[in-house]
């Protein structure tokens, strides 16, 4: 009975962490909602990942700055990467309400914050968070046949 009753305990505990990491998630993203701040060298159109990081931050240099880059690499053009240093502008960190780092904002095309990240976030993800918000690869188009005329 007494184990029956300890992972109850331990399942409740998790529940309540992740149901209050989803409120938090809510929170700062409904704060940020419609701030511009930080984006002024957004590409209007495209999606973009808002990067906050500061130079000593090992898993920002280990792992995410190289999950940045293979997700841009893979999507080219489609998106865009803005990278923020939280030890030069702590204001736009406290703007944004970022508490650690790294901790990346999905931006979609119109400039709307749709998903935060708090900690390392692979490649994988990014994309998946992403996808939404891209633009279509343009398909090449088939050659039309020629019609000759004799």
């Amino acid at each position: 009975m007494e184990i029956l009753e300890r992972s109850l305990y331990a399942f409740l505990i998790i529940a309540l962490g992740y149901g209050l990491y989803r409120i938090v998630n809510a929170w700062v993203l409904s704060r940020v909602r419609g701030r511009q701040l930080g984006l002024e060298s957004i590409k209007p159109g495209i999606p973009a990942v808002l990067y906050f990081t500061t130079p000593s931050c090992v898993p920002c240099r280990t792992v995410q700055r190289p999950a940045l880059k293979q997700v841009k690499d893979q999507l080219g053009e489609r998106m865009q990467i803005i990278e923020v240093d939280c030890t030069e502008r702590p204001d736009l960190a406290d703007y944004w309400g970022v508490l650690s780092v790294p901790t990346t904002f999905i931006i979609d095309a119109d400039g709307q914050p749709r998903t935060v990240n708090h900690g390392v976030t692979r490649a994988d993800k990014l994309r998946a968070q992403l996808k939404p918000f891209l633009v279509p690869e343009p398909t090449p188009q088939a050659a039309s046949p020629k019609i000759i005329e004799n």
